[in-house]
């Protein structure tokens, strides 16, 4: 019998899926718990439709990652830091200031998107990874003054 899960199953699927299991499985256990539902033609034809449009969405997301990736590769931000008399930085330059810098540039980008090896507490000029997407990333310059 093909049922539709309704819920995460273990060891038979995830929410959304159309399994295909014996019949007194699917009448004592799935769909007495109401963890899933009799897989009609129009449950299988709308459950298709919707996976569609979730790979199409998907595929706009990345899309669109791939042009911002394009955009910010090698941009570079200037950031200002508060120094003591002697020139010395007071505390470092986070992730969260740079986002601040980006979006100051135009750029809508979250700060835990933003990856550095370590913090930057010396005045220079630093290469930052901007991790976009899923396995979309670019580097931006940052100046520290």
């Amino acid at each position: 019998m093909k049922v539709l899960l309704l819920q995460d199953v273990k060891g038979q699927g995830k929410k959304g899926d159309i399994i295909n299991v014996s019949d007194g499985y699917a009448n004592n256990f799935l769909l007495k718990k109401g963890l899933a539902s009799i897989a009609t033609a129009d449950t299988i034809n709308s459950v298709n439709i919707h996976n569609k449009a979730v790979i199409k969405q998907k595929q706009a997301e990345k899309d669109e990652a791939m042009k911002l990736a394009s955009e910010l590769r090698n941009k570079t931000v200037t950031l200002q830091s508060t120094k003591g008399a002697n020139g010395k930085m007071f505390g470092s330059i986070t992730n969260k200031e740079i986002a601040e810098g980006l979006s100051l540039a135009g750029y809508s980008i979250d700060k835990k998107q933003i990856v550095f090896k370590e913090p930057i507490k010396v005045p220079g000029k630093y290469t930052v990874t901007v991790k976009i997407y899923t396995e979309i990333s670019t580097t931006i310059n940052v100046v520290v003054e």
